[in-house]
Order: C-alpha cells, then sequence, then structure tokens
C-alpha cells in the first residue's frame, strides 16, 4: 500500500544557477577516468588491464580482491593510456583515451516480454559481468551490494531535494520501457517491495507514476527529503542485521537497458548547475568523462569545479572527471578571501541557517536565490552543541552524539545512536551548518569504516 510521508525538519539550499529543461550540446572530451575512489569500501582493486591495452565500453578494467566476479568495467571505448597511481601504489583512476564513436562490449539481449523469464542467476551473472552490478548500493554502509545477501526491500528516490539537483523526469525522458525492465529485473533479487518514492511538492511524471512492480510513495518536505536514506528509515527502517539496497533511478534504466539492448551504457543527462554556468542545462555525457570541455561555457578564471552537488560533490578542478555515480555537474567562485567583521555585518545576500549569522536573509523569504562560493566564513574548531543538528535531520537519530561517539570510537553507542540508518549524504546538512566547520562527512565515513571492519 503506497505511504505518503510529511518531513517538517530540513533546510532547502536555495541557490541560483539551476539546470533548465533543455539539451545543451559539448564536444566529447577525449579522456575518460574509472577512479576506484567513487566505489566507498573498495579497498583493494586488481587491475584486469594495464596501459596500452585497447577496450570496449563494458570491458572489465579491475575488481575487488576479495569479490572477483563483480567487475568495474570501462564506460567507453578506447586505450589505456594511464594507470595513475598513488601511496603503496593505491589505484587512483584508470584513464582511457576514447574513440570518437563507442564500441560497446555485448552481453545477451532479451525483449520486454522475455525479461520476467529471466533467471536470477542469469541475471546476476550478466549483471556482475558488465559492470552494472555496480549500482546496486547496500545499506548499512553504502558500499556495492554483496549478491550473496537478499536485502529485505529496494528503495529507489525518484526525485532529488539537494541543491539545484537534476530533474530525473526530464533526465529519464523517452527511457520509459528501459525503467520498467530495470524494476522487473530489480524485483528478480527480492521478495520484499521495491519502493519508488516521488516528490509530494511536484507534479509525478507519468514515467514513474505508471510503473509496475512498485510500490508509489510520496515523500513531501525539505532537503534531504530527497534522500533514500530518510525514505528507508521512515518507511522500513533498517536494524543490526538488516540489508536494504538502493538505486539510483538513472542506473535502473541503464541496468534495463543492459537486458533489452545488450550493451552496459553509462551515458546520461548531467545536470550543468552553478553561478558560474553561462547557460544551464543537460548535456550527454559518459561516467568519467574530462569536465575540460566546460571550460568554454564557464564565466570568470577563478572557479571550483564540482562533480555532484555542493553538498556532497567533490571538487575535481577543471581538467577532473565526473564521477561514476553523479548526474550533476555544479561550478560556483572560490572564496579565498577573508571578510571584515565577518558574521556579524548585517547582510541580506549571505546564506545562513543560523538566524543569528544571516541576520536579515530571512527578510527576503524563501524564493530568494543566493550566489554562494567555497569560502568557509570560519575555520575548524571545537564542537559546539548547539542543538542545531537535530533541526535538519529528520530522522531519530541524535547526531552530536552519534559524532562524537565515533571519534571516541564507542562502538555501542555507535550502533545504538543509528549509524547503520545513515551514510554521508544525510549528515551532509549537519556539515553545512555546522558552526564548528567540522568534516562531518568524513568523520561518519571512519566510523562506518570502524563498524564494518569490527
Amino acid at each position: 500500500m503506497s505511504q505518503t510521508i510529511k518531513l517538517k525538519k530540513g533546510f532547502d539550499i536555495n541557490l541560483a544557477g539551476k539546470a533548465e529543461n533543455k539539451t545543451i550540446e559539448l564536444t566529447q572530451p577525449e579522456t575518460f577516468a574509472l577512479k576506484p575512489t567513487d566505489f566507498s569500501g573498495l579497498s583493494r582493486p586488481k587491475m584486469v588491464v594495464k596501459e596500452g591495452d585497447n577496450v570496449k565500453a563494458g570491458s572489465p578494467l579491475f575488481f575487488e580482491r576479495n569479490v572477483e566476479d563483480i567487475l568495474y568495467t570501462s564506460p567507453v571505448s578506447g586505450e589505456v593510456v594511464e594507470i595513475k597511481r598513488g601511496e603503496k601504489r593505491k589505484v587512483l583512476e584508470v584513464k582511457i583515451l576514447a574513440d570518437k564513436e563507442i564500441e560497446f562490449e555485448k552481453f545477451k539481449n532479451y525483449s520486454a516480454s522475455e525479461i520476467s523469464g529471466i533467471s536470477k542467476e542469469d541475471a546476476l551473472a550478466q549483471l556482475k559481468k558488465s559492470g552494472g552490478w555496480t549500482h546496486i548500493i547496500q545499506r548499512p554502509y553504502g558500499v556495492v551490494a554483496n549478491p550473496d545477501d537478499t536485502p529485505k526491500s529496494i528503495f529507489i528516490s525518484a526525485f532529488d531535494s539537494s541543491p539545484l539537483a537534476p530533474d530525473y523526469a526530464y533526465v529519464l525522458q523517452g527511457q520509459e520501457q528501459n525503467f520498467q525492465a530495470g524494476i522487473d529485473i530489480l524485483k528478480k533479487f527480492t521478495a520484499g517491495t521495491i519502493h519508488l518514492n516521488v516528490d509530494g511538492k511536484a507534479e509525478v511524471s507519468q514515467l514513474f507514476s505508471q510503473v509496475k512492480n512498485v510500490q508509489l510513495n510520496t515523500i513531501s518536505g525539505p532537503h534531504p527529503a530527497g534522500n533514500v536514506g530518510v525514505q528507508i528509515h521512515h518507511l522500513d527502517p533498517i536494524g543490526k542485521g538488516d540489508v536494504v539496497w538502493t538505486v539510483n533511478p538513472v542506473a535502473v534504466a541503464q541496468i534495463g537497458k543492459l537486458f533489452l539492448e545488450g550493451i552496459f551504457d553509462t551515458s546520461r543527462l548531467v545536470a550543468l548547475t552553478g553561478s558560474q554556468m553561462k547557460e544551464r542545462g543537460y548535456a550527454k555525457m559518459y561516467a568519467g568523462a574530462c569536465l575540460n570541455k566546460l571550460s568554454d561555457h564557464v564565466e570568470g578564471t577563478d572557479n571550483r569545479f564540482i562533480s555532484g552537488n555542493v553538498l556532497t560533490g567533490e571538487g575535481v578542478g577543471a581538467d577532473g572527471y565526473l564521477g561514476y555515480y553523479h548526474n550533476q555537474v555544479t561550478i560556483i567562485p572560490e572564496g579565498k578571501y577573508e571578510e571584515f567583521m565577518g558574521w556579524i555585518l548585517p547582510t541580506t545576500n549571505k546564506l545562513s541557517f543560523h538566524r543569528a549569522f544571516g541576520m536579515l536573509t530571512f527578510l527576503n523569504g524563501k524564493s530568494k536565490e543566493f550566489k554562494v562560493d567555497t569560502n568557509t566564513h570560519g575555520e575548524e574548531r571545537n564542537f559546539v552543541v548547539t542543538g542545531a543538528f537535530e533541526d535538519v535531520m529528520p530522522m531519530d537519530i541524535l547526531p552530536t552524539y552519534l559524532f562524537k561517539a565515533i571519534m571516541a570510537e564507542d562502538y555501542d553507542d555507535m550502533e545504538a545512536l543509528g549509524i547503520y540508518e545513515v551514510i554521508e549524504e544525510d549528515v551532509a546538512l549537519c556539515e553545512f551548518i555546522d558552526v564548528s566547520k567540522n568534516p562531518l562527512q568524513e568523520i561518519l565515513r571512519e566510523g562506518i569504516q570502524l563498524i564494518k571492519e569490527g
């Protein structure tokens, strides 16, 4: 039975530079990169290729040493021109010089009517071999799912409430058949419910409203209402020993296409956002695309290129690469300056959750769009307990005490305070409003690793 959830806690960050629902033509970049660091929990990748090898889109590049049959595959065809390594020869990225015309590895394809007849074993084998399995993320921990587990449910958030987030209904237009096929494949892996959650503040696209084999739920409220972790908490909470899988809606369509057309196509419409973009819209890009072709579309020279959104994205630089799971690029000014009087100076142009900092901001109402930069307006200092974290966390979790338990390496308190239910994106707002400027997302990941390895 469908459910309606109305959330009150949270905070919408209304920024200038949202993508318009139009397509922008971009020249395909010369190079692409697959980064093991994009996959949380992937600690020991073992290379399948070496520099100079030629690969197709869907060809294996590396795998986790402890899980050899889940392959991490190339997003494009071309030549492996560099395997970049860091300390202790840790693989940082596999760089590919792409062909002008992308050539795909061929996997078995099925008609829409044949999808229901595919066995779970055959579906699993094709997902693992093609790289499609990497789109299935497990909670707890936020890592690539273990195929030996049986999830009690699968969650898909059909909307993103983070700043300048893409419109999935626009991104997936015309992919109804792929999306339904992806749902039908995922259904083979659970006897539980596939929860498809839509935005209660917007009109529901037919792409989502007419999907079969799902429970369509309506979620409304400020950010982080679109976070799948928040939705799990209110619809099917995770306890110790529970496993829930999550899949991005774009990935659902890519999984469907894998079985309908027999190719693993990582291309998607990526939202080009941020105040420094001259033209904002959507561009077709493959996972791992170099962002250097955006330079001519950007105002100014001192900018932060972010793969993802401003809360959870990664600053990659103008020559960096699109993250494997990212459907958005955000470009904002750098903030290399100091302020006279800082937060004490009254202003109507500073975005802040705390009224004491942006004293006159709230007079503008909720419609004002803010142009922000990367200045943190302060430096890291000792924890200040303000109670504000709880105001933006629409979950029955006490984040302040959870962070303290992590730093104290108190395993019992970490479990009792809900660490199984959250990953970095769920505490990103806490980091944004933190007057102490602590790296809360990093702290949480350290705690998750402690629990996972313990």
